[in-house]
């Protein structure tokens, strides 16, 4: 394959900002739509039996549009195994094995759900550069934030052992709590505010207990929100000086990249 060729398809197949980009998404997403109806149609037994062979027919066309289209992608791109391992890569994979799997493995197409997440690529066909920067900005935050969430996580974590252990110890096989864990399940789904019902202590001191953990429940909510909410306005920050993800890397796979750049962050490639 030419070079000429082979910018003029990575133009195609993971630009959206040209015309020819737009459209292929465009129908890209339509056969991801229609591959999923097809397959929410085929469970229901009085539609099935009457329209299976035409879903069989849909399916695979769908299959071997998606099969090319997924060996396209690895040959336009600079650095094959970069796609392959990058999250969309994986996406495109488990988009054409449900079928395949479908010819030697009972149940296997049911697997074609998953293509539902390459619906994600629709952000960049309409542009909605406000929702995907919004997302960015929360998954930047979340990322930035980790160590102290994990943190967090731990603190509540021992503490639901130690309520948990309580309870049991308080309550016993009478009330409900038939073991630690089963305390520890009462002490998670009220520290949460969920609130089942399905088990709720009977004494005194267990009642006490249950309305400390309601309480502390409550305080606890707040925290990772001031974590998050910090990173947020920090990242908002950064992202501000960034463009949405409009072109494609094709040495990292990288999408995201400052408004006028020329080369990439992340490994230095040139930018179309």
């Amino acid at each position: 394959m030419s070079d000429k060729l082979k910018s003029r398809l990575h133009e195609i197949i993971f630009e959206a900002d040209t015309k020819k980009g737009k459209t292929f998404d465009i129908v890209l997403i339509s056969a991801i739509i229609i591959s999923i109806i097809v397959v929410i149609l085929d469970s229901v037994p009085d539609i099935s039996s009457r329209y299976h062979d035409i879903f069989i027919f849909i399916e695979w066309t769908i299959t071997i549009f998606f099969t090319a289209e997924y060996l396209m992608r690895i040959m336009v791109a600079n650095k094959p195994v970069k796609y392959v391992f990058s999250f969309y890569g994986i996406i495109d994979l488990l988009a054409t094995l449900p079928s395949y799997l479908g010819l030697i493995l009972t149940g296997g197409s049911s697997l074609l759900v998953i293509r539902g997440l390459r619906l994600l690529r629709i952000f960049r066909v309409l542009k909605l550069s406000r929702y995907t920067t919004a997302g960015l900005l929360i998954n930047r935050s979340l990322y930035a934030s980790k160590a102290k969430i994990g943190v967090f996580l731990s603190a509540v974590f021992t503490t639901v052992i130690i309520i948990g252990t309580l309870m049991y110890l308080i309550e016993g096989e009478a009330s409900g709590y038939t073991s630690i864990p089963k305390g520890i399940y009462w002490a998670i789904v009220t520290i949460t505010t969920v609130g089942y019902g399905d088990i709720a202590p009977v004494t005194p001191i267990g009642q006490l207990l249950a309305s400390i953990t309601m309480l502390t429940g409550y305080a606890i909510i707040a925290v990772p929100t001031g974590i998050v909410s910090a990173e947020i306005s920090e990242q908002q920050r950064l992202l501000k000086k960034e463009a949405g993800p409009a072109f494609t890397c094709r040495d990292c796979m990288s999408e995201i990249h400052d408004e006028d750049a020329i080369y990439c962050k992340i490994c230095g490639g040139e930018l179309n």
